[in-house]
């Protein structure tokens, strides 16, 4: 115990010293040749625009949101020229039918059309993803991301953790479910408080107006909740995604064991530690 002591006092002299030496030695300015520590931009207009005219390499992430605004940016990164007169003629086919249904009144025919050219919209984003390559990363993070980003779960897949895949749809339909039954009975509790605050006679219903007005708050704030929980499954499992395919290359050593022995704590500047002796004590230190 007196071992520890003495070397606990001696580590806190040591990192009192090694203190007072870096404040009167640590340059804290900008060294000539020095790279700067910067936040990189999520998103660079620059980048997608040498990305797709083949100056230089783009983010992924850089080209799904500049194709979201121009469509087909990613084929013209990946080369395939091909597939852009299908894109663009499947949309336009897709949004000039529902527009034309749509003028005629048959509602069921424009939402198919419309349906439709989200979908070629859609399959877009998901070819391009496919086709990306920018290196030979076995899994690349910004593709497991935009992977899960299209379709919950197929990130996991990439990244060979197929498993996780029921956990997260059992959470997103279990929260779509109860956003449905939320949803459901809130519109009811309304439409019951709004007939019986009418002031009109007509209401003839046993619940009575503040009951009708309070299950309306419940439900709506209980909708408001499976809301928040369907987002923030989604985001849970893109973010998951992109954390796993980060550290699919990080290996851990099968050499696990512990270390004990003595150990001589010494001072690493005397000047600034006014001299203090050397502290005997024990190290302990972890491989793994």
């Amino acid at each position: 115990m007196l071992l520890c002591c003495v070397a606990f006092a001696a580590v806190s002299q040591n990192a009192y010293a090694q203190f007072k030496k870096d404040a009167f030695t640590q340059d804290y300015g900008e060294q000539e040749g020095a790279e700067t520590d910067t936040t990189a931009s999520l998103i660079s207009f620059k980048e997608y625009i040498r990305g797709i005219t083949h100056k230089d390499k783009a983010r992924i992430g850089t080209l799904a949101v500049g194709s979201a605004l121009c469509v087909g940016g990613m084929q013209i990164y990946n080369r395939d020229y091909w597939k852009l007169p299908i894109i663009y003629g499947g949309i336009a086919a897709g949004a000039g039918s529902g527009i034309y249904f749509l003028n005629k009144g048959n509602k069921s025919a424009a939402t198919v059309s419309f349906a439709a050219a989200g979908v070629i919209y859609y399959a877009s984003f998901m070819d391009g993803a496919v086709n990306y390559h920018r290196d030979d990363k076995k899994h690349h993070p910004g593709r497991a991301t935009l992977y899960s980003v299209l379709c919950p779960g197929l990130g996991q897949i990439y990244n060979g953790e197929a498993w996780k895949i029921p956990i997260y749809w059992g959470c997103l339909l279990g929260a779509g479910h109860f956003l449905a039954v939320n949803n459901k009975n809130y519109v009811r509790f309304k439409r019951i408080h709004n007939e019986a605050s009418s002031g009109d006679g007509t209401y003839t219903e046993s619940i009575s107006e503040s009951t009708a007005l309070y299950y309306r708050d419940v439900y709506r704030r209980y909708r408001d909740y499976s809301i928040v929980a369907l987002a923030g499954f989604y985001l849970l499992q893109a973010i998951d995604a992109n954390v796993f395919a980060f550290m699919t290359d990080f290996e851990v050593s099968d050499d696990i064991s512990m270390k004990v022995a003595p150990e001589v704590i010494l001072p690493e500047n005397n000047q600034y530690a006014f001299h203090a002796p050397p502290a005997y004590g024990m190290s302990i230190a972890f491989r793994f």
